[in-house]
C-alpha cells in the first residue's frame, strides 16, 4: 500500500516538474512570438562521459537523458534538444566548453557541472553571461561563496557530507585511529578536511595523492597506513584511485576499514578494487538510493538507458525537469530562466526543492546516505542522522 501511494505522490512529481503554467511554443500574449526561441531549445549536461569519473557522469547525464525524453513525448510539436559536454572531469577542458555553451544560444539551462574543479573553471564564465545552471553533484561548499549569480546545486554540500561521514566512523565503526587520504582535487581535499574536524585526535596521519589517473602506485601511502595501526581509512577522492588503494591496502595485508564519499559511490569502485577487496567499503552520498526514487523513475530509466539508475541519476532527472519546467512556462531568455530557477519551488523523483540566496538546496531537505559494499554490490546500509 505504501509503495503504490509513493508512485502515485511520484507521478504527480514529476508531472509538476515538467508542466509550467505557459506553453514554451506561445509567448505571454499568446501569439507564436516566441516559438523561434522555445521549440528547439537545449538543455545542455556537463559532466565527465568518457576518462576515469565517466561512470558518475554517465549515471547523471542518463538521468537527463530520461527526463528529456519524457518531455518530448509529451510536447511533440515543441522538442527540446540534450546537448552533452563531456569534461571528463577535467577542469583545464571547462572554461573552453563553458564558452561551447554560451555560444549556443538555444541552451537556456545546464544540469551540472557534475564536480567541483570543474565547476570553479567554468562557473565565473555561466555567470558572467547569465546562463543557469544546476548541479546535480558537485559539493565544495566555497562554490556558493563566489557571487556566482547563476550557480544552484541540487544536493547537500561537503558540510553536510564530510561531518556525517565523520560521525559514522566515530559513532558506527568506532574507530579510534583514523587515517585521512584525498587526491588534492577541490572536491576531495575539502571532504577530508570536513572529516577531520569531526574526528579530531583520533586522525592519526593523513596524505596527498594525484588523482585523474595520475598515480596508480600507492605503496608509499599504504605503507604510513599500516604503519599507524589505522582501524578506518578515510578516502577523499574518485572511484578510480579509491579502488587501486583498496587493493593495494587489502594486498599488504591491511583490513582498516575504508570511508569514501560520493565519487566514489559507483560500481566501478569494486572493479578496480576487486569484490574481495572492496567487501566492507563505507561510501556516503548526500542523496538518497536512487532505486528509492519516486513514481516509475527506476523503470523508465532502465528503459531507457538499459541499466540501474546510479549515483545522482535521479537527482539530475529532477534538475532537468526544474529547466524543462521553466521552458514549458514560457521562459525563453536565459535571464527569465534565471529567474524561474531562483524562484522555484517544487517535488521530484529525489526530494523536494528550493533554492538560498546562494544556491543550495534549502538545508531541510539534505540527507545523507552510507551504503556498504556487500558480496559485490553497492548497496543503502542507513541514512547517517543530522548531529
Amino acid at each position: 500500500m505504501r509503495q503504490k501511494f509513493a508512485r502515485l505522490v511520484g507521478g504527480v512529481a514529476i508531472a509538476a516538474l515538467a508542466m509550467g503554467g505557459v506553453t514554451a511554443c506561445k509567448s505571454d500574449s499568446g501569439t507564436d512570438e516566441a516559438a523561434g526561441d522555445s521549440c528547439g531549445a537545449k538543455i545542455a549536461f556537463f559532466g565527465a562521459l568518457t576518462g576515469p569519473a565517466a561512470a558518475l557522469g554517465v549515471n547523471m547525464n542518463g538521468g537527463v537523458k530520461l527526463a528529456i525524453d519524457k518531455y518530448n513525448k509529451e510536447n511533440a510539436d515543441c522538442q527540446v534538444t540534450l546537448v552533452p559536454l563531456d569534461s571528463q572531469g577535467n577542469p583545464e577542458q571547462a572554461p573552453a566548453l563553458a564558452q561551447q555553451a554560451l555560444d549556443d544560444a538555444k541552451i537556456l539551462g545546464i544540469v551540472g557541472p557534475a564536480f567541483s574543479g570543474e565547476s570553479e573553471a567554468a562557473n565565473p564564465f555561466f555567470s558572467e553571461a547569465g546562463l543557469v545552471h544546476i548541479s546535480p553533484s558537485a559539493t565544495r561548499p566555497s562554490l556558493a561563496d563566489q557571487g556566482w549569480k547563476t550557480f544552484f546545486r541540487a544536493v547537500g554540500n561537503d558540510y553536510s557530507q564530510g561531518p556525517a561521514a565523520g560521525r559514522y566512523i566515530k559513532d558506527v565503526l568506532k574507530a579510534e585511529k583514523v587515517y585521512v587520504v584525498d587526491d588534492q582535487s577541490a572536491y576531495g581535499a575539502g571532504l577530508a578536511d570536513e572529516v577531520k574536524k569531526v574526528l579530531g585526535a583520533s586522525v592519526v596521519g593523513s596524505e596527498k595523492v594525484q588523482g585523474e589517473g595520475k598515480q596508480s602506485d600507492f605503496s608509499a601511502t599504504v605503507t604510513k597506513v599500516k604503519s599507524s595501526g589505522a582501524t578506518a581509512i578515510f578516502y577523499g577522492g574518485y572511484y578510480q584511485e579509491a579502488g587501486l588503494i583498496r587493493k593495494q591496502l587489502t594486498a599488504a595485508g591491511v583490513t582498516a576499514t575504508l570511508v569514501a564519499g560520493d565519487g566514489v559511490n559507483d560500481a566501478s569502485y569494486i572493479t578496480g578494487a576487486g569484490a574481495a577487496a572492496a567487501e566492507g567499503t563505507i561510501l556516503t552520498c548526500p542523496c538518497q538510493p536512487a532505486t528509492e526514487a519516486r513514481g516509475s523513475f527506476v523503470e523508465d530509466f532502465k528503459a531507457l538507458n538499459g541499466g540501474e539508475p546510479g549515483t545522482y541519476s535521479d537527482v539530475a532527472f529532477d534538475a532537468a525537469n526544474i529547466l524543462l519546467a521553466g521552458i514549458k512556462a514560457g521562459n525563453t531568455s536565459r535571464d527569465k530562466m534565471l529567474e524561474f530557477v531562483k524562484g522555484y519551488s517544487g517535488e521530484g523523483v529525489a526530494a523536494s526543492y528550493k533554492f538560498t540566496e546562494t544556491g543550495e538546496l534549502d538545508p531541510t531537505q539534505v540527507k545523507v546516505w552510507a551504503y556498504k559494499v556487500v558480496g559485490g554490490q553497492v548497496v543503502p546500509d542507513q541514512e547517517i542522522p543530522k548531529s
